[in-house]
Formats: structure tokens, C-alpha cells, sequence
């Protein structure tokens, strides 16, 4: 082998080297970039994934609290209902009272209601004609001595019960408004009943 051959060889020897490390260097820098992406790709899948369970829960309890809400909602609006069909059905009752117990419970009324026991007693038309002048008696009766009632020539536009009138004073003890003012007082108490959920 001639020296330039050796130096040949030589040349293509260090020249091999150098591309090898060259190569060698390109790949490692080429796996710590891949490396350094692969790690960045993680971090940010996992924060895609975390952000997304977050956003996940968030709207889970944001439907479960509107589910909760609309809930309580139709529960107060239903025990609304049942409460204005308990005090209807109680209205119902007492318009449609028999006769004799008609009487009693208006005559009770009017005494109960007269202040100077003078007054005049406005029923309904139908309670008017049905048992007016026996409503009438029966008051003066429970006034006693006291008792001085008139049964007006003037019908009322409510559904049962009276209103006491003295000029132009009036005492409505008319069914509805009676039933309505025992709502506002009771209606707490008859809500007690109605949904109490404690075992009896």
C-alpha cells in the first residue's frame, strides 16, 4: 500500500469518524428533542384531561343544583296547589250545608259579628230565600235581650255566608272572605298536616 493510499484511507477513516459523530450527535439531540415534545404532549394531555374532568364536574353539579332547584320548585308548587284545594273543598263544604246546620252556623255568625245588635242581615239570594228569616231569629235569640237584627230586603253577590250592615258600616262574614282570612291565618298549621313527613 503507497502512502497515498494510508493517507487516503486515513482521510476516509477520520472522515467516517466524523459523519458517525456527527450522526451520532444529530441523534441524540434528535431523541432529547423527542423526549423534551414527548414530556410537553403529556403535560399538556394531562392538563387537557384534568381541565376537562374539572369543566366535567362543574357541569354536573351546575345541573345537578338547577335539577335540585326545579325540584323544590315543583314540590312548593304542587303542595301550593293541594293547599288551594284543601281550602276550596272546605268552602264547598260549608255552602253546602243542610239546612238546619246552615242556619245555626249563620245565626252564630251574625251574633257573633253585631256589634250594636241592630244591624241588618245581607245573605245571597238562594241562602236569603232558603232560611233569611230563620237565620234572623236564631241570631236575636243568641243576642238575648240584645238582640234586634233585620233581615234586609237587599241580597248579597257573594256565595254563602252574610254581611252585617249599619249604615254604612259592614262587617263581611261571607264565606269566601271567611275561608280566605282562616287561610291566611292557618295555612301554616293546615301545611303541617297536609306534609308532615314524620311517622305517626
Amino acid at each position: 500500500m503507497t502512502g497515498i493510499e494510508k493517507i487516503t484511507q486515513r482521510i476516509d477513516a477520520d472522515a467516517q469518524a466524523e459523519v458517525d459523530a456527527i450522526l451520532s450527535r444529530a441523534q441524540e439531540q434528535a431523541d432529547a428533542t423527542a423526549q423534551r415534545y414527548q414530556a410537553q404532549a403529556e403535560q399538556v394531555s394531562a392538563e387537557a384531561l384534568a381541565k376537562g374532568e374539572a369543566d366535567a364536574r362543574e357541569r354536573e353539579e351546575r345541573l345537578c343544583s338547577a335539577a335540585e332547584m326545579q325540584s323544590r320548585q315543583l314540590l312548593l308548587k304542587t303542595r301550593q296547589e293541594m293547599l288551594d284545594e284543601a281550602f276550596q273543598l272546605a268552602l264547598e263544604k260549608l255552602q253546602s250545608l243542610p239546612p238546619a246546620e246552615m242556619t245555626e252556623l249563620l245565626a252564630k255568625l251574625a251574633a257573633q259579628a253585631s256589634s250594636s245588635g241592630r244591624e241588618q242581615v245581607v245573605l245571597d239570594s238562594a241562602t236569603r230565600a232558603q232560611c233569611g228569616p230563620q237565620v234572623v231569629a236564631r241570631a236575636n235569640e243568641l243576642l238575648g235581650g240584645k238582640g234586634k237584627l233585620s233581615l234586609s230586603p237587599e241580597t248579597g253577590r257573594f256565595q254563602g255566608g252574610l254581611v252585617l250592615s249599619d249604615g254604612g258600616v259592614e262587617v263581611n262574614c261571607a264565606f269566601p272572605t271567611l275561608v280566605r282570612l282562616a287561610r291566611n291565618q292557618t295555612a301554616g298549621e293546615v301545611a303541617k298536616v297536609l306534609f308532615d313527613e314524620t311517622p305517626s
